[in-house]
């Protein structure tokens, strides 16, 4: 089996992370519970914020369903009341079955604190107990309320830029499928920022594959949330029987999306559907910015290595651009 070359500053890194007790994943519920500690551990290292406000609101997904959607508002953007802002609507990471904005809130409040701008987190119903379309439902009724609402906020609703990770990342985008499709929304999303986005339900690699030996998120975890989402097994799931909005790498047509980053390791799971799925917007007419980064793995800027670093500093100069 070949080896992959890793970023000279992530090996060490990863030689400790690969040391580590393997969780043992019999079902679903242990393959959130081991990311749960992951991403938690992740974002241990970064402050608490104290000059960061926070609100909870309470809206309504399209089924009906209360969730809420929490406001972090740094003292950049709680300063200016003379000028309407733009604002993130950020859909965090977790593997469309773990995640919550208690595990990611110092991470909330670092991205308003990096940024300057307001961050909208929707703390959206995770699967297999909400399976598809509830996520994608609840995203899409949050950046709504948030045109709508955009007033009280000091924001403009031409300026809401829509903000993933890893599955967080497929959420934004099916999200701005369900907007294009939809049509109904007060004003177009601005623009959709992914970091390792999870988009494709299809994406298999063989056992002797050797990008196996670097990942973070594996195909077994995939193999385990891509059901949940779903309800359906990898040979049970077609694109007719799959939506577009939970799997996003299966739309025929990403015309008419707004503009779009993405951003992903060369020893990422999602690695190659990420670089089909930029590909594949350039071609449908969609401004992409796309970035690989060679050595690392899911989720390496939550580390501070130098390429982390450039990571962060790419996407907040995007983010901030809008």
């Amino acid at each position: 089996m070949s080896s992959l070359k890793m970023d000279p500053e992530w090996a060490p890194l990863w030689k400790v992370f690969s040391s580590l007790p393997k969780p043992v994943l019999n079902d679903v519920y242990d393959l959130r519970k081991a990311a749960s500690m992951g991403m938690a551990a992740s974002t241990a290292a970064l402050p608490v914020r104290t000059d960061i406000e926070e609100t909870k609101h309470t809206i309504q997904s399209l089924d009906g369903s209360n969730i809420d959607v929490h406001q972090f508002v740094p003292p950049a953007a709680a300063s200016d009341s003379a000028t309407t802002q733009s604002a993130l609507l950020y859909v965090f990471g977790g593997g469309m079955i773990a995640g919550s904005v208690e595990i990611w809130h110092r991470l909330l409040q670092d991205i308003a604190h990096r940024t300057g701008i307001q961050v909208f987190t929707v703390d959206y119903r995770l699967a297999p107990e909400n399976p598809a379309p509830a996520a994608v439902e609840d995203v899409y009724s949050a950046a709504k309320w948030l045109q709508e609402n955009a007033a009280q906020f000091n924001v403009d609703p031409k300026r809401i830029v829509l903000y993933g990770a890893s599955a967080g990342g497929g959420i934004a985008a099916g999200t701005a499928l369900m907007a294009r499709d939809r049509g109904d929304l007060p004003h177009k999303l601005a623009a959709v920022a992914m970091a390792y986005p999870m988009l494709d339900d299809r994406t298999y690699l063989p056992a002797d594959h050797p990008l196996h030996n670097y990942l973070i998120w594996t195909q077994q975890s995939s193999d385990l949330a891509w059901p949940a989402l779903l309800g359906k097994q990898r040979e049970e799931r077609t694109d007719e029987n799959v939506s577009i909005y939970a799997a996003p790498a299966r739309a025929k047509d990403l015309s008419g999306l707004p503009d779009v980053y993405i951003d992903v390791g060369g020893l990422d799971l999602f690695r190659d559907e990420d670089l089909q799925f930029a590909s594949r917007l350039q071609s449908a007419g969609v401004h992409v910015e796309f970035h690989l980064y060679p050595g690392v793995a899911h989720g390496f800027d939550s580390t501070d290595v130098k390429v982390a670093q450039e990571a962060r500093a790419s996407r907040t100069r995007f983010l901030k651009s809008y």
